[in-house]
This record gives C-alpha cells, sequence and structure tokens, in this order.
C-alpha cells in the first residue's frame, strides 16, 4: 500500500548542527527539475555514483530550499541563502548526509517497497542453468531386519 503525504506546503528541515531548511516538497515535478540541472547534465558518463550522488543532491537543494536557519560566514555573521551557498553548505559532510537520508531518500522509499516484494522475472536467477546432475547409479540405503 502506498501512504500518500497530501501535505503540498513548504516545511522546515533540521539538518543537526543548528541548521535548518525551508523546503519545497519532494515531488516527482521537484526531482524531473534537478535532474535537468545543468550541473547534472554536465556530468561525465564516467562519474562515479559518489560524484553523481552529491552533484544531484545539490541541485535538489538548490531547487528545494526556500530559506535557511544558522548558516553563516566565517566570521558568525548570518547570510543570505544564495545557489553557491547552498552547494557550499552541502560540502559539509553531516549536513549532507542528513540531507540525503532526511529528504532525498523519501523520494527513493517508493522504488525500496515497490522492490521488496515485486516478482523478479529478469532477476540474477532468471538465466540460470542447472548445475546439478542426476545421480547415475542408485544410492544404496541399509534394509531394515
Amino acid at each position: 500500500m502506498i501512504h500518500l503525504d497530501l501535505n503540498s506546503e513548504p516545511a522546515w528541515l533540521d539538518l543537526g548542527h543548528g541548521v535548518r531548511l525551508h523546503l519545497h516538497p519532494l515531488t516527482t515535478a521537484m526531482m524531473v527539475a534537478s535532474r535537468n540541472d545543468p550541473a547534472v547534465a554536465a556530468l561525465n558518463e564516467d562519474a562515479t555514483d559518489e560524484e553523481s550522488a552529491l552533484v544531484f543532491a545539490k541541485a535538489l537543494a538548490r531547487n528545494a530550499t526556500l530559506d535557511w536557519e544558522g548558516v553563516g560566514d566565517g566570521d558568525g555573521n548570518v547570510i543570505q541563502i544564495t545557489p553557491e551557498g547552498i552547494s557550499a553548505l552541502l560540502d559539509v559532510w553531516p549536513l549532507f548526509e542528513a540531507f540525503q537520508t532526511k529528504y532525498v531518500a523519501k523520494g527513493l522509499v517508493l522504488d525500496a517497497e515497490k522492490n521488496a516484494s515485486a516478482p523478479l522475472p529478469t532477476g540474477s536467477s532468471a538465466g540460470a542453468t542447472d548445475i546439478a546432475k542426476p545421480v547415475s547409479t542408485p544410492v544404496k540405503t541399509a534394509r531394515k531386519p
């Protein structure tokens, strides 16, 4: 069963360390816009999964973030939100991980749920061949006295 969250209002997401992002809900439109982000499109075909995940997460954050709290410059002065600032924020490992697990992963939950019980007609065993061979001679068993 799919559980729909019909709330389409932006919400605050706590990333820890005093940082919060005010984000649009993660929707299909948001995912499509992020996939079409110039930074994502510019990825080399040989980019690693880690590189791709970072570039996509930054694109998604730039598209989804309306505001932030708890972000300042080197002197501790509050700074205004910018696309470059969002990218720099996600260069901080714990904040990136929190964004990935608390926001991005929600978009992947349905794939995980779908795959959990779906049949695997093209799975790893679909083209498997038998390697077991029948015993050519009958096995002798002990007779009861």
